[in-house]
């Protein structure tokens, strides 16, 4: 991590692991622009995978001191950052307390405030491509590759009790390390989730293909372990096989998106639903900037497809999601 200087104008900071890549650092500036929020600036903080607390405190620390250092989105190191330096905030909101995690840092009042932004952002990327009825419909399954953050939001969104009966028949969580999954499921047990979800210690790529193998036709399948964007790869082998017009989403939009190519390369012989992590990148990043500037962003509508053409443009993203 490189040196920590005060902001010399208002200044969003984003937390990662190789933030230089993103295409965020071009959009911003653009975004700014168009929601009238004047001289403010983005800069990118990257920590290693697992940093030590010592290092998510620092970063709270100087978020925290610096007067116009008005916030951060964090990725990757949620759980982490929130583990460390939970007491630097003078305020958790309830989805950051309930899932253990910190996607949002923003300031109000003198205060510094740790928010969950998951929870909203995922499940607004979730109904833009699964159909309304889906899980009632087809009785299909939930399976989510990495026991992260974005798992928790996506697996309480997709649980909760008002949706009735229109939820997966089945959620299994897979992680690497059987730290994680203990912990996702403690959380679960803390929401009191009454969908049947299981917990699988995959160490390997071909423990997770054993899983896709055992689902049901229209399950949808997540990838949500970082692998082809904070790390080369792939949770499954290539010789995976997908369900039967299963839905497949990389939350992944940039890196070398092997679990999208190998997605594709089904998609049209198993009438795969393949989405990418463009429209969850979209909703997070808003939900933030909205958050930590206090401007409203709708999360639909004509404003929200202007910032999305804006980011294509700028950012020079194609859209990768197809059926």
């Amino acid at each position: 991590m490189s040196a920590l200087e005060p902001a010399r104008v208002p200044t969003l900071y984003f937390i990662g692991v190789t933030t230089g890549q993103s295409s965020i650092l071009k959009v911003f500036p653009a975004w700014a622009t168009e929601l009238g929020l004047g001289t403010v600036a983005i800069k990118g903080i990257d920590l290693p995978l697992h940093a030590s607390p010592e290092a998510y405190r620092e970063v709270v620390a100087f978020i925290r001191s610096d007067p116009l250092s008005l916030g951060a989105l964090v990725t990757t190191h949620k759980i982490d950052l929130f583990r460390a330096a939970r007491d630097l905030f003078d305020e958790c909101d309830a989805f950051s307390t309930q899932m253990g995690e910190t996607s949002c840092i923003s300031k109000r009042d003198g205060r510094l405030i740790c928010h969950a932004k998951d929870p909203v952002s995922s499940g607004l990327a979730l109904a833009s491509f699964v159909p309304a009825s889906h899980w009632k419909t087809t009785g299909a399954e939930l399976f989510c590759m990495g026991a992260g953050g974005s798992t928790i939001a996506i697996t309480w969104y997709l649980s909760r009790a008002e949706f009735g009966p229109n939820r997966p028949s089945r959620i299994i969580v897979s992680n690497r390390s059987e730290a994680r999954l203990a912990e996702i499921e403690r959380i679960h047990r803390e929401l009191a989730f009454d969908v049947p979800t299981e917990y699988v210690l995959a160490p390997r790529p071909e423990d997770n293909d054993a899983v896709v193998r055992g689902l049901k036709s229209h399950s949808l399948v997540v990838n949500a372990t970082g692998l082809g964007k904070d790390a080369p790869g792939s949770p499954l082998t290539d010789v995976v096989v997908f369900p039967r017009q299963a839905l497949v989403w990389d939350l992944n939009y940039r890196g070398d998106l092997v679990f999208l190519d190998q997605a594709r390369a089904q998609a049209k012989q198993s009438e795969l639903t393949v989405e990418d992590g463009w429209v969850y990148f979209l909703h997070g990043w808003t939900q933030v900037i909205a958050e930590v500037f206090h401007v409203r962003i709708e999360p639909s509508g004509a404003g929200f497809d202007q910032l999305s053409a804006i980011a294509r443009r700028v950012g020079s993203v194609a859209p990768i999601g197809s059926k």
